[in-house]
């Protein structure tokens, strides 16, 4: 009878155990970088790092530096991030002494995306890692917070767009 018990315990505790918690486990270094990086079926670097500095200009990002014969590449890009309510409430946080003792008068403000490029051979082909990194600012110009972007179909979806710029680029369009 105790096994009998002891039994279904341990197995309700196994059930329970495997239920999942909606939050996804931290990709590892190795992970992350996999998604970063992308072969591309060329020999022809610096044709790889144009389509990459077209691709970047078309979305808006500012090219800080590129450097042929280290393979680098950094832009930076500004989002305006500042939301309305946000504002009002942060203002109304200074002016109203009561409301003043809960808030700071800031707000977020803009968002500025940088990212890093790394170009190098690799057989026949060329390798191109890329790296976002997102900073978050507030209307003081202070940064609230600093994230990579982890996400892998932003880097799928950027890696796609160079695929073309390469292919128009070779088809001389």
């Amino acid at each position: 009878m105790k096994k009998g018990i002891i039994l279904v315990v341990s197995m309700s505790f196994l059930a329970f155990g495997c239920v999942t918690t909606g939050v996804s486990p931290q990709k590892t270094q190795l992970e992350i970088r996999e998604f970063q990086t992308r072969e591309f079926d060329t020999k022809d670097f610096k044709m790889v790092m144009k389509a990459l500095l077209n691709v970047l200009q078309d979305d808006g990002f500012i090219v800080k530096n590129a450097d042929t014969e280290l393979g680098l590449l950094q832009a930076t890009k500004e989002v305006d991030v500042e939301n309305e309510s946000e504002k009002t409430t942060a203002i109304a946080q200074m002016y109203i002494p009561i409301v003043n003792m809960f808030g700071s008068g800031e707000w977020k403000k803009n968002q500025i995306i940088e990212c890093s490029c790394n170009i190098s051979g690799f057989g026949d082909q060329t390798r191109v890692r890329v790296n976002f990194q997102a900073k978050t600012m507030n209307n003081f110009g202070d940064v609230k917070s600093v994230q990579h972007v982890q996400d892998e179909t932003f880097y799928q979806e950027f890696f796609s767009k160079v695929d073309k710029g390469i292919f128009i680029q070779k088809e001389n369009l």
